[in-house]
């Protein structure tokens, strides 16, 4: 049994009837009153998000998981098939529970987040960036270089993301799984 203090970025917990895992957190100690945690959760079972406060020291039910690496294998109309690297088993995950699932190609490795008493995948992480090939790219419009200018790109995997000017089909970018966002054009 953990407490309001214990809340960091990643915990699984209990709370109404279901398991959601910490994807914000904000310990607040104003000056008149008690403190609390503010937080945004969000369902590992639906991924529905929701923000709740706990007042100090609340008691909250934590969640054992466990992590292993899989490599993703290929994808359906209702979710994700994946391969453990070191008993060769499959598991399958449903499209709710993987965020930014568009930037993953075949053969990516990926985090697998699993209850740790019966095994349940919870979710999975992808790895903080990923390198993809861009197959389509708007042209760069002449004279639109006062700014930052960013142009609509397509990445092997269907993935759409805002990318500088000198981008070109064919050209192999470094993309952010976080938010999806260009880092760099890779040599």
């Amino acid at each position: 049994m953990a407490t309001s203090n214990d809340i960091k970025k990643g915990l699984c917990i209990e709370f109404s009837n279901d398991i959601f895992k910490v994807i914000e957190f904000m310990h607040v100690k104003p000056g008149k009153g008690p403190a609390f945690v503010r937080t945004k959760l969000k369902s590992v079972t639906n991924g529905k998000v929701l923000d709740n406060t706990f007042s100090a020291g609340h008691k909250i039910d934590e969640v054992k998981v466990i992590t292993r690496k899989f490599q993703y294998l290929y994808d359906d109309e209702n979710g994700f098939h994946f391969m453990n690297n070191e008993d060769f088993s499959q598991l399958y995950l449903g499209k709710e529970m993987i965020e930014n699932s568009q930037l993953m190609k075949a053969g990516e490795e990926v985090t697998i987040i699993l209850k740790e008493a019966d095994e349940t995948p919870l979710s999975a992480e992808l790895p903080q960036s990923v390198y993809l090939e861009v197959t389509e790219a708007d042209p760069g419009v002449k004279g639109n270089t006062a700014t930052n200018a960013l142009k609509n790109a397509i990445v092997e995997t269907g993935a759409r993301v805002m990318v500088p000017l000198f981008i070109e089909p064919g050209d192999k970018i470094k993309v952010s799984t976080e938010d999806g966002s260009y880092l760099e054009r890779v040599k």
